[in-house]
């Protein structure tokens, strides 16, 4: 039996066990889902799964499965209640982690969406004993759907007091260094590296972030850049390898439309590769 033509008896056997087992649920036969109230929110729970594990029972095992499934839910409501008296509010703790690429395995039950080609942005509970990645799991616990004021509180309270400063690379060629000593999140700001670049900025920069407290940033110029790019590559490799909380151990060029596009030193630009077309553009002095 295909779950679908279950869902009938099954809704109807949920909505006569929750009176017993979870007498402040209800059933929202709009979104087939089974409403909890948590607090002054509610945690829901779609019937799909218990339509799937009755579409492998016989009829007559049903309403023990959906008995199973009701108290589950409820289990999974009272944890809920546990985590909002731990956290509060807990959307006031949520946060913005930009990672490089995670792999499939890797991002598989985590709150994570693609930054670009060569970073994923993680959500993060900040909490110095029970916080970490946000599992889609414990998000739906905690009710928590729309999540566009995640990078909003990144940063009104992570970034708001970033240092900048300047540092000689090389004779005459200064790296502007973007940091916040212990921060797990100046690496959000990848995306909004025109901000600390002198304007107008029309070629870009070159980008590092060796770890996550600092981004390391040279505006591009002139074509001096090809001189500068093996000694900074040299520099967010060390950085990397040193680091305490390491991001990324490679250099970007950041340009156009918040682009990032990896750039190898020890090759040489050529031919109809872009940054070698930029190359070509640029002056050979600042």
């Amino acid at each position: 039996m295909e779950p679908l033509d279950a869902a009938a008896d099954v809704h109807a056997l949920i909505r006569d066990a929750l009176p017993d087992l979870a007498p402040t649920a209800w059933f929202d036969p709009g979104t087939s889902e089974v409403v909890l109230p948590v607090g002054r929110s509610e945690a829901r729970a779609s019937s799909w799964t218990v339509l799937e594990r009755c579409a492998r029972e016989p009829r007559s095992g049903w309403r023990k499965v959906v008995d199973e499934w009701v108290r589950e839910v409820g289990d999974r409501a009272f944890l809920a209640v546990g985590e909002m008296e731990l956290f509060g509010d807990v959307r006031e703790l949520l946060r913005l982690r930009i990672v490089p690429k995670l792999a499939p395995g890797e991002r598989e039950g985590l709150v994570v969406v693609p930054a670009g080609d060569h970073f994923d942005a993680m959500v993060m509970i900040e909490h110095p004993r029970y916080g970490g990645p946000l599992t889609k799991a414990r998000a739906g616990l905690l009710g928590l759907h729309k999540l566009g004021y995640v990078m909003t509180n990144t940063h009104d309270r992570e970034l708001a007091d970033v240092e900048v400063r300047v540092q000689p690379l090389l004779p005459g060629r200064d790296v502007r260094v973007v940091s916040k000593p212990g921060s797990r999140y100046v690496s959000a700001l990848l995306s909004e590296v025109d901000q600390f670049l002198p304007w107008p900025n029309e070629h870009g920069a070159l980008v590092g972030v060796p770890c996550h407290s600092m981004l390391l940033l040279y505006p591009i110029m002139s074509a001096a850049v090809l001189d500068v790019l093996p000694v900074f590559a040299d520099v967010v490799r060390e950085m990397h390898a040193d680091a305490d909380d390491p991001c990324a151990p490679g250099v970007y060029w950041s340009h156009g439309e918040r682009r990032l596009t990896p750039l190898d030193p020890d090759v040489v630009p050529s031919g109809s590769d872009e940054f070698a077309a930029l190359l070509r553009r640029l002056p050979d002095e600042d």
